[in-house]
C-alpha cells in the first residue's frame, strides 16, 4: 500500500505507547516489592477462567456475553491487524499461512468474519447500556462512547476492505459477485459494493485498509491515558491476584521493630503501595459493579470502592512527576502544600470513606479484573489508628476492653464461663486430650442473647457424644475487630497470647460458632504459629447431622430466611453446610433472599463496624442503616423466623427486626434451631 506512510505510523505509534508504558512502570515500582511469581500452576489456571473464560462476567447476562464476544474478537482480530499492517509492505502478506486458499486460512477468515460481526453487535449492547439505559454505576463522560465508536468503526472497516477486495477479484476475472463461504460478511459488503466504480471502489478499499490499521494504533495509546488501561493490565492483575485465602489480611512483620525505629505504619502515602496494588488502580473498568454492592453505598455512606480506586488512581498521576522525578522520594506538590506529596488521609481519602467499610468483600467478589480493596482501607486505617491515634471515639472503648479483659466490652475475664451455669462443660485445664477444641468467642461468652448460641451448641456436642472441652477463662478474643479497626499492634499482642495457649493445647480440631473468630483462627493465626483444623459450627453440626449422631426429630413448622455471613461465605465460600443443617429439621422451610449466597448482604456488624456508630450518609442520601436494609431484604420473602450463623449477624438481624417493628419474626442461630428439633434445651 504505501511502505513508508506504514513504517512511520508503526513506529511514531509504538514509541509512544513504548514511552507511556515506561511512565507507567516507573510509577507502578516505586513502592514496596511484593512476591507474586509463586504456583505458576495456580495462577495459570485462574488466568483462564477469570481472564480468557470471564467466569466472574457471567453474572450479567447481556453485559457479559458482549463482553466475552468483544475479548475473543480482539484475540482473533489480532492476527488481522497483523495481516493488514504487512500489507503496507507487501500487498500480498498473508503471515505465510493465512492466505484464503490455504486451510488455515479458509478457518480464520470465516472466524475473523463472524467474529467482526459478533463484536460489532457487542458495541451495540454497551452503546445501549451508556446511551439509553445509563445505569449510575457506570463513569459519565465520552471516553467510553469514543472507545465503543473505534471499536465499531474497525470492524466495519475491516468488512469493507473484504468487501472492495472480493470486487475487485471478480472484476478482474471478468466474474459476477458472488458469496463467498469463507468471507461471509465480506461478501455481504461485497453485494453492497457491487455496483460503484472502480475510483470508487479503490477509494472504499483504502479507507477500509487504513481505517483499521490506523485506529488500532489510536486504540493503542488511548490505553495507558483511559480506564481501558485494563485491556493492558487485566490479564497480569488476574494473574499476580492474591493466592491467599480470602479473609487473611497481609501480616505486618516486625511490627514492634517498626514502631521502635519510628517508620511509618500502615499506608500513608501513594508513594507506599505495592506495585500490585498500583496495578489494582491502572486495572479498574470503571464499571462501578463493586460500588453497586457495597452495602456502605447502598445505604448512602461515602464510600465507593470504585471512586475509592479512582481517586487514588488520579492523585498518582496527578503527582507522577515528583514521584518519579526524585525516584520515589517525595518532593513538593504543587499544589503549595506543606512541602511534601499530601497524606492519603484526608487529603485524598476522606476519613468517612474509610470507617464507612464493613470489610465485607462483596466489592472483591464482584470485581471482574481482581481488584482488592480491603487490603487498602485496613492498611489507611492502620496509620490512623497506630500512628496518629485518629479513630471513631467509640472504638477506644473496644481497643481498652480487649486490651485489659480480653474482649471488646470490658466484662471480666473471669465471666467467660458463665454461660455454662447449668451444663456440664468440660474445661480444655481438666481435659487436655479432648478432641474438640469449643471456641466460644467473646459474643457468644458475654452478650445475653448471643450465649444461647453456646448453650445449644454445647448439648449439641453433648448429645452428639463429641469428646470437647472449652478455654473458659484462658480464652482471648482472636482481635479481629482490632486488625481490621486497623489497630495491628493490638491484634499481633492478642494472636501470639491465643497462639501460646492453643499450642499448649494442639487441639485436633477447632470449632467455632462465630464467623470471624473461624476466619482470624484458620486463615490468619498461622502466621503466628497457631495452625489447626478449624471447623464453623455450620458444617460441624451438617456433618454430625449426616453421621447419624443428630437426629432431628421435632418438627419444626416454620418458614425460616436464611442470611449469609459475610466471613462464612464470601471469605470461605461456606454457603451449603448451614442450609442442609436447617433442610434437616422436619417442617422447616428454608426461603432464600434475592440477595443471597456470595451476594447476600451485609448485616453491618464487620470491619468493627458492630462496636461503633455507623458513618453519616453523603448530602441527599436517605442514611439507612446497613442492618435495616439487610433485615427489608429478608422480610420480603415474608419467613415466620430468620435464621443465621453468626452471633454479630443475629444481633444487627435483632436490632433491624425491632426497627421495622418486626419483634414477632424471630431471629434464631442454625445450632439453637437444630436443638429445638433435637432434643429439649436446657433453660
Amino acid at each position: 500500500m504505501n511502505p513508508v506512510l506504514m513504517t512511520v505510523l508503526l513506529t511514531g505509534a509504538w514509541g509512544l505507547f513504548g514511552w507511556q508504558i515506561l511512565r507507567r512502570w516507573r510509577l507502578m515500582t516505586l513502592g514496596p516489592n511484593e512476591n507474586r511469581f509463586d504456583q505458576i500452576g495456580e495462577r495459570v489456571k485462574r488466568t483462564w477462567q477469570y481472564a480468557f473464560a470471564q467466569k466472574r462476567m457471567r453474572r450479567y447476562w447481556w453485559a457479559g456475553i458482549a463482553h466475552q464476544v468483544i475479548f475473543t474478537g480482539f484475540v482473533v482480530l489480532l492476527l488481522r491487524t497483523l495481516v493488514l499492517w504487512g500489507r503496507g509492505y507487501s500487498e500480498g502478506f498473508d503471515l505465510w499461512v493465512l492466505g484464503i486458499d490455504q486451510p488455515l486460512g479458509k478457518i480464520y477468515s470465516v472466524l475473523k468474519d463472524i467474529f467482526a460481526v459478533l463484536v460489532i453487535a457487542g458495541t451495540l449492547v454497551f452503546f445501549y447500556y451508556r446511551l439509553v439505559a445509563k445505569p449510575a454505576r457506570l463513569s459519565k463522560g465520552f471516553e467510553g462512547i469514543l472507545i465503543l465508536i473505534i471499536i465499531a468503526v474497525m470492524m466495519l472497516a475491516d468488512i469493507t476492505y473484504d468487501g472492495a477486495n472480493i470486487v475487485r477479484h471478480a472484476r478482474a476475472e471478468g466474474a459476477a459477485v458472488e458469496f463467498q463461504p469463507v468471507e461471509p460478511a465480506g461478501s455481504v459488503a461485497a453485494f453492497a459494493l457491487s455496483g460503484t466504480g472502480d475510483n470508487a471502489l479503490n477509494i472504499f478499499r483504502h479507507i477500509g485498509f487504513w481505517t483499521h490499521g490506523t485506529l488500532v494504533l489510536l486504540f493503542l495509546n488511548l490505553l495507558p491515558i483511559s480506564k481501558h488501561f485494563h485491556v493492558v493490565t487485566g490479564i497480569p492483575n488476574v494473574y499476580f491476584q492474591s493466592l491467599a485465602p480470602r479473609g487473611r489480611l497481609p501480616n505486618v512483620p516486625d511490627i514492634e521493630g517498626m514502631l521502635e525505629r519510628e517508620e511509618t505504619l500502615g499506608l500513608k502515602r501513594i508513594e507506599q503501595l505495592p506495585w500490585k496494588a498500583v496495578m489494582d488502580l491502572y486495572t479498574c473498568t470503571e464499571c462501578g459493579r463493586c460500588t453497586d454492592q457495597c452495602p456502605a453505598n447502598i445505604t448512602g455512606k461515602l464510600l465507593s470502592p470504585k471512586q475509592l480506586t479512582l481517586d487514588l488512581r488520579d492523585y498518582l498521576y496527578k503527582n507522577e512527576k515528583s514521584l518519579v522525578g526524585t525516584k520515589g522520594k517525595a518532593q513538593p506538590d504543587t499544589n503549595g502544600g506543606n512541602g511534601s506529596l499530601a497524606d492519603l488521609v484526608p487529603d485524598v481519602i476522606k476519613p468517612e470513606v474509610l470507617w464507612a467499610c464493613t470489610t465485607c468483600g462483596a466489592c472483591e467478589t464482584e470485581c471482574p479484573v481482581f481488584i482488592t480493596y480491603v487490603d487498602k482501607i485496613v492498611d489507611m486505617r492502620r496509620n490512623l489508628v497506630m500512628e496518629k491515634s485518629e479513630f471513631p471515639a467509640e472504638l477506644q472503648n473496644a481497643f481498652r476492653g480487649m486490651e485489659t479483659n480480653s474482649n471488646p466490652w470490658s466484662f471480666p475475664a473471669s465471666d467467660r464461663a458463665a454461660w455454662t451455669e447449668g451444663l456440664d462443660v468440660p474445661r480444655m485445664a481438666e481435659k487436655p486430650d479432648t478432641d474438640v477444641l469449643f471456641w466460644v468467642g467473646c459474643s457468644a461468652s458475654f452478650d445475653d442473647r448471643a450465649r444461647r448460641i453456646a448453650r445449644a451448641m454445647a448439648q449439641l456436642l453433648t448429645t452428639a457424644g463429641v469428646n470437647y472441652a472449652i478455654l473458659a477463662e484462658e480464652e482471648c478474643c482472636t482481635g479481629d475487630p482490632a486488625r481490621r479497626a486497623g489497630n495491628e499492634f493490638l491484634f499481633q499482642m492478642m494472636a501470639q497470647t491465643n497462639a501460646e495457649i492453643l499450642n499448649n493445647y494442639k487441639p485436633k480440631t477447632i470449632v467455632t460458632t462465630c464467623p470471624h473468630c473461624f476466619n482470624t483462627l484458620a486463615n490468619e493465626y498461622p502466621d503466628f504459629g497457631a495452625k489447626f483444623k478449624v471447623v464453623h459450627h455450620s458444617e460441624f453440626l451438617s456433618q454430625l447431622v449426616a453421621q447419624g449422631k443428630l437426629k432431628p426429630k421435632n418438627r419444626i413448622d416454620a418458614k425460616v430466611a436464611y442470611h449469609d455471613s459475610c466471613y462464612l461465605g464470601r471469605y470461605n465460600e461456606i454457603y451449603e453446610p448451614p442450609r442442609q443443617t436447617l433442610r434437616a429439621i422436619p417442617g422447616l422451610t428454608v426461603l432464600e433472599p434475592a440477595a443471597t449466597r456470595d451476594r447476600g448482604m451485609c448485616c453491618g456488624a464487620g470491619g468493627a463496624q458492630m462496636f461503633k456508630e455507623e458513618e453519616h450518609a453523603r448530602e441527599g442520601a436517605t442514611g439507612e442503616r446497613v442492618n435495616e436494609k439487610r433485615t427489608d431484604q429478608l422480610l420480603e420473602t415474608n419467613p415466620d423466623m430468620v435464621a443465621s450463623s453468626c452471633p454479630f449477624c443475629q444481633r444487627m438481624l435483632i436490632d433491624g427486626l425491632a426497627g421495622r417493628g418486626r419483634e414477632s419474626v424471630k431471629e434464631l442461630d442454625i445450632a439453637e434451631l437444630l436443638w429445638q428439633s433435637v432434643g429439649d434445651p436446657v433453660a
